[in-house]
């Protein structure tokens, strides 16, 4: 998929969600959070294209899908589309060469960093209640998202790679913010 075609499901997304409790609790205000990320991130990703820099806008759409997905999943978000929106339909667009030491590190960098969240944080929920269910999902994208990433960063997958990290860490970079998980280490890479 080209990284044009990215932004403009992610954009159409977002055109067509909607927060679905109500505004004024704790619940409106982490909806109101997580579709501000995935907007922001649209934004930022928008901006890098502008400017020549296919490789952050790949990363920045990327992490707002999984922004998106994750309120969807905790249900304070809906999208009024008949499907879902995904970036992962087709392989990502394959970047030029100029990009491709800078794609290599960004995306080894992006694993790193998905994986040090990962070790990071526990499920703050009781094991009994709902919540901890969606905690444990959370930690089973960004999982199977670590192990996609690791499994395509070969040479001819490094796009795709950056593109599953970056969406991983948006998963639990948002369940962090919904308080689903305790923090014991880096709390510096959460946006809490």
């Amino acid at each position: 998929m080209k990284i044009s075609e990215c932004a403009l499901i992610l954009s159409a997304a977002l055109d067509a969600t909607r927060i679905t409790v109500p505004e004024r609790t704790p619940l409106g205000a982490t909806a109101a959070a997580g579709l501000g990320m995935a907007r922001a991130y649209l934004d930022d990703g928008r901006t890098f294209s502008r400017s020549g820099d296919p490789v952050n806008a790949l990363a920045s759409f990327s992490y707002a899908f999984g922004w998106l997905h994750f309120g969807c999943a905790f249900g304070t978000l809906k999208t009024d589309m008949n499907h879902p929106a995904c970036p992962f339909l087709s392989p990502s667009e394959r970047l030029p060469a100029s990009c491709r030491e800078k794609l290599a590190e960004k995306t080894h960098r992006y694993e790193r960093l998905l994986n040090t969240a990962r070790t990071s944080v526990t499920p703050a929920p009781d094991p009994s209640t709902p919540l901890f269910l969606l905690a444990t999902r959370t930690l089973e994208v960004a999982d199977a998202y670590a192990g996609r990433g690791a499994w395509l960063s070969g040479e001819d997958g490094l796009e795709d790679a950056l593109a599953a990290f970056s969406y991983g860490h948006g998963w639990l970079d948002a369940g962090t913010r919904a308080g689903l998980f305790v923090i014991h280490a880096e709390r510096d890479i959460f946006t809490v």
